[in-house]
C-alpha cells in the first residue's frame, strides 16, 4: 500500500463510482449509492442454556432468497389461486412522481408530468409529508419508499435523517389517534437506525435500501399516511409509491390493520415486556423485537407469555425468546418469510444488538375480547451481577428492549403506548468515550506512519497506523479515570485487509489475547478486554503488532477509539469485585 491508502479511497469514491446504484442528476434523479458495503452483515451467533453451537455458519440474504424460491409454491398456492377469481374494485396508487398544475409548477394535486424524472421528495426537519390522503372504502396492498442512508454524500452532504429517526403514521377513517405509528425502520424489521435486507412474506427490505410491506390495510371514510422527519437532518430523496383499491363497500366486520411501537430503556424489574394490550377481537398477526444488551452473555431465556380475552395466567406460554423467533439455540443473522433475524452484531458482550421479527401469517393469534403479549426478560448473567456471586442461566436481566406489534382489530383498539419522539428512541449513552484521532502525535506510536481518516461514518475518524512490520510497532492512547467505579474497557476497531494482530496492555498489564484485525471485507468491530474497577488516575492502553494473518496485506492498525463502558447498577450494589486487583488478575465476564 502507498501512502494513496486504499482505506481512504474506500471512504471517498461514493461520489465518482458509476456502479453504486444512482441515476445521473442530469436526468433529474439521482438514487442513493450503496454504501452498505461498509456495513456487511456480521455473522457471529447466539447461546442459548450455556450450548454455543460452534462452525455453524450464518444464512446470509443470498441464502435467505434461496429458501424463500424453494418454499414459494406452497406459501403462495393461496394468493395464486385468489388470482383466478374475480377481483371487485378498481387499483389505485398514490406516489411521489413528479406533478404539475397549470402553470408548470410543481403541486401536489397536478397532473403527472411526462417531461420530468424528479420524483423525489425531501422533507426538512421537523416536517411532515403526506404520502397518501384518499377517502374511502379502500384497501392498501401494497407500500414502497426508499430514501438516502444517513451517510454524508454527493446528494447530502451532511448526511440525512437515518429511518429510526422518521416515524410512519397511518389514520384510518379520520381518527386522531393513528392506527400505525412506528418508526419506519422498525415497522420495516430494521432496527437500532441500521439499514439490513429483509426478506419475508409481508415485509422486504431488498438490498437494505427499498421497503416493501404487503400487509393488508382496509380504511372505510378515509386514510391518510405520512412520515414525520423528527431528525436534525433531512430526510433525503424519497421516492414512494402505494398501492391501493378503491372498493363499493367493505364488509361490516372488515377489522383494522394496526402496527404500534414500544420502548423500556432500560427494562422494568419485577414485571415483563409488555408488547401489546388491547380489548376487543381480532388477531395478532407480527412482532418485530429489538435488544441492546446492558449485560454479557445471553439474554433470551424469557418467554413469550400471551394472555387470551382477560384470563389471569397465560395460555400460550413459550420455552425462551429464540424459540418464540423459530430459531434454536439461540440467535443468528437470517432472514426467512416467516421469522429472521436481519441485525445481530456481537454475541455475548456488553451493547450488542440483536433485532428479530415473527410473522403469524398462518398462525394468527385469535382473540375475542382481548389479548395482552408479553417477553420475559430472563437470561444469563455473570457473577458479579448476581447476588450470590454466580453464573446462572435465569436470572432477571436489565436490556433496552423496543418493539413493534402488528395486529388485525374491529374497531379502535385500547392500547395506549405511543411512540416517544426521536431524541427519546436513540439508546442511552453507555460509553466514555476516549478518541484515538485526539492522539496521532508522533509520541503516541512506533515506527510507521499515523494519520486520522474519515472512515464508516466513526465522528471523529479512526487513526489508521501503517507500520512496515511488526519491528517498533505500537500505538498508545492515554485516558484518565475520575472516579472508581465498575466499567468494562474496550476497544472500537476497524477490521480490515491489510492489518495485522496486535496484544493490548493496559499500564503495562497485559490484558487480553491477540487480536487480529484482518478481514477481507472492511468493517467495525468491538473488542472487549477488560471488566474493572479502575482507581482514578492516568491510563495508558497500548496495543503492539505481534504479526498479522497469512491472507493479510500488511502490519495495520485502525483504531477508533478506547471506551469504558458503564456496567449494570447491581454490579456496584453487590460489589463483589471491588476490592480486587485487576492487575493481578485481569478478568472478562462473558
Amino acid at each position: 500500500m502507498t501512502d494513496e491508502s486504499p482505506h481512504r479511497a474506500y471512504s471517498e469514491r461514493a461520489d465518482d463510482d458509476p456502479a453504486r446504484g444512482r441515476r445521473c442528476a442530469s436526468m433529474g434523479r439521482c438514487r442513493a449509492a450503496r454504501f452498505l458495503a461498509i456495513f456487511p452483515t456480521k455473522r457471529p451467533r447466539g447461546l442459548k442454556r450455556a450450548a454455543r453451537c460452534a462452525g455453524a455458519t450464518a444464512r446470509g440474504g443470498s441464502a435467505a432468497i434461496i429458501l424463500f424460491a424453494a418454499l414459494a409454491p406452497a406459501l403462495l398456492a393461496g394468493d395464486l389461486q385468489d388470482l383466478a377469481r374475480p377481483q371487485e374494485g378498481r387499483s389505485m396508487r398514490a406516489t411521489s412522481s413528479h406533478r404539475i398544475g397549470p402553470d408548470g409548477k410543481y403541486d401536489p394535486h397536478g397532473d403527472l408530468d411526462p417531461n420530468s424524472n424528479w420524483d423525489n421528495k425531501n422533507v426538512e426537519p421537523g416536517e411532515t409529508k403526506i404520502l397518501m390522503e384518499e377517502s374511502g372504502p379502500g384497501v392498501v396492498t401494497h407500500i414502497w419508499m426508499t430514501f438516502l442512508g444517513p451517510e454524508p454524500q454527493g446528494w447530502a452532504k451532511h448526511g440525512s435523517a437515518n429511518h429510526q429517526e422518521m416515524l410512519l403514521r397511518i389514520f384510518f377513517d379520520g381518527r386522531q389517534r393513528p392506527g400505525v405509528e412506528a418508526p419506519v425502520g422498525d415497522f420495516f424489521a430494521n432496527a437500532f437506525g441500521r439499514r439490513r435486507e429483509v426478506i419475508s412474506v409481508p415485509v422486504v427490505v431488498e438490498d437494505a435500501d427499498s421497503y416493501n410491506c404487503f400487509w393488508r390495510m382496509p380504511f372505510r371514510r378515509s386514510i391518510r399516511i405520512e412520515v414525520v422527519n423528527q431528525s436534525e437532518k433531512p430526510v433525503s430523496l424519497l421516492y414512494y409509491n402505494i398501492d391501493w383499491i378503491k372498493k363499493d363497500s367493505l364488509p361490516e366486520d372488515t377489522p383494522y390493520f394496526y402496527a404500534q411501537y414500544r420502548q423500556e430503556y432500560p427494562t422494568a424489574s419485577g414485571r415483563d415486556y409488555l408488547i401489546l394490550e388491547t380489548e376487543g377481537k381480532g388477531h395478532y398477526v407480527g412482532t418485530v423485537l429489538s435488544v441492546r444488551t446492558r449485560s454479557p452473555s445471553w439474554f433470551g431465556e424469557g418467554d413469550e407469555k400471551i394472555y387470551i380475552d382477560g384470563e389471569k395466567k397465560a395460555s400460550i406460554w413459550g420455552t425462551g425468546t429464540e424459540d418464540y423467533f423459530l430459531s434454536a439455540w439461540g440467535l443468528k443473522t437470517t432472514s426467512t418469510p416467516f421469522f429472521g433475524t436481519p441485525y445481530f452484531d456481537q454475541w455475548g458482550i456488553v451493547g450488542g444488538h440483536t433485532s428479530a421479527y415473527r410473522w403469524h401469517i398462518h398462525d394468527p393469534i385469535v382473540f375475542n375480547r382481548g389479548i395482552k403479549v408479553t417477553i420475559e426478560h430472563y437470561g444469563w448473567i455473570p457473577p458479579d451481577e448476581n447476588a450470590d456471586y454466580q453464573s446462572i442461566s435465569w436470572n432477571e436481566r436489565e436490556d433496552d428492549y423496543s418493539s413493534v406489534a402488528f395486529w388485525y382489530q374491529q374497531g379502535e383498539p385500547t392500547f395506549t403506548a405511543r411512540a416517544p419522539d426521536a431524541a427519546a428512541r436513540k439508546l442511552p449513552n453507555l460509553d466514555k468515550v476516549f478518541y484515538a484521532a485526539d492522539f496521532a502525535g508522533d509520541e503516541y506510536h512506533g515506527d510507521g506512519a499515523a494519520e486520522v481518516q474519515q472512515l464508516l461514518q466513526y465522528e471523529k475518524g479512526q487513526i489508521l497506523y501503517r507500520p512496515a512490520s511488526t519491528d517498533g510497532a505500537w500505538i498508545e492512547i492515554p485516558f484518565t479515570v475520575g472516579k472508581k467505579a465498575p466499567v468494562r474497557l474496550l476497544l472500537n476497531m476497524t477490521r480490515s485487509y491489510d492489518f495485522g494482530r496486535y496484544q493490548a496492555a493496559l499500564n503495562g498489564v497485559k490484558i487480553g489475547g491477540v487480536m487480529d484485525f484482518y478481514r477481507a471485507d472492511i468493517d467495525n468491530w468491538e473488542y472487549h478486554l477488560l471488566d474493572f474497577w479502575p482507581d482514578p488516575g492516568e491510563y495508558r492502553l497500548r496495543l503492539e503488532c505481534v504479526g498479522k494473518d497469512p491472507q493479510s496485506g500488511g502490519y495495520y492498525l485502525g483504531i477508533e477509539s478506547v471506551r469504558l463502558r458503564e456496567r449494570r447498577p447491581r454490579v456496584e450494589t453487590w460489589g463483589h469485585e471491588k476490592g480486587k486487583d485487576w492487575r493481578e488478575n485481569p478478568v472478562l465476564h462473558r
